[in-house]
């Protein structure tokens, strides 16, 4: 691997920065965006139970938009309910559009790295072929052994981004089909808590 490294030239080091940075960006987001951290199941289910009950007091709402994503979403429709149906609703999109924002950290990241990592293979490439005809202009081009190995060392940087591109973009879409999922999820269970807060019969979440 170090020859490898190595014989790619300089730019093989970018590349492998990237390769490091998609690696950990990857790992991160799929431990951030498990759906027991997201949304926590039952989660409804308690929260109905204690606004049936008349225990949703300010600490308790306090803990709930803390306790996860889809507990601050509820907690903004809670914290707005008194003041009717539409101001509740517009408190708990932008509180999604903040939770969207949270999920979707890094991706641009990772898919900028995607993006970059084979043009900079691609350079490398092109630096290295200039260097292989520079080396046949000097005297180098009786001997097919010296210009083969030339483009071989080449193409390796192309070889070396593409090998960080391909599974940084296959992640990039991956997660962001993960983060869409979450979003629907979570909005299908912050309209059923409004229209649950926003029924007559619950008016004490309202005083």
């Amino acid at each position: 691997m170090k020859e490898i490294i190595s014989a790619g030239g300089w730019l093989m080091l970018p590349i492998l920065v990237c390769s490091v940075l998609a690696l950990a960006i990857g790992l991160e987001r799929l431990f951030s965006l498990r759906t027991r951290r997201v949304l926590p199941p039952g989660l409804f289910d308690s929260t109905r139970a204690a606004l049936q009950g008349g225990v949703l007091g300010s600490d308790r709402l306090a803990e709930l938009a803390v306790s996860s994503p889809l507990g601050s979403v509820f907690a903004a429709g809670l914290q707005h309910a008194r003041l009717g149906r539409e101001v509740a609703r517009d408190a708990m999109e932008q509180a999604a559009r903040q939770v969207a924002h949270e999920l979707e950290r890094y991706l641009t990241a990772l898919g900028t790295i995607a993006s970059a990592a084979p043009l900079l293979g691609l350079l490398g490439t092109v630096v290295g072929m200039i260097q292989v005809f520079a080396g046949l202009l000097l005297g180098g081009a009786g001997d097919p052994a010296v210009l083969a190995g030339g483009i071989g060392q080449a193409l390796i940087t192309t070889a070396g981004g593409l090998t960080v591109a391909i599974p940084a973009l296959i992640g990039h879409r991956l997660l962001e089909r993960r983060v869409d999922t979450l979003l629907l999820i979570m909005e299908r269970e912050s309209m059923r808590l409004l229209d649950l807060v926003t029924e007559p019969t619950n008016a004490a979440v309202r005083r």
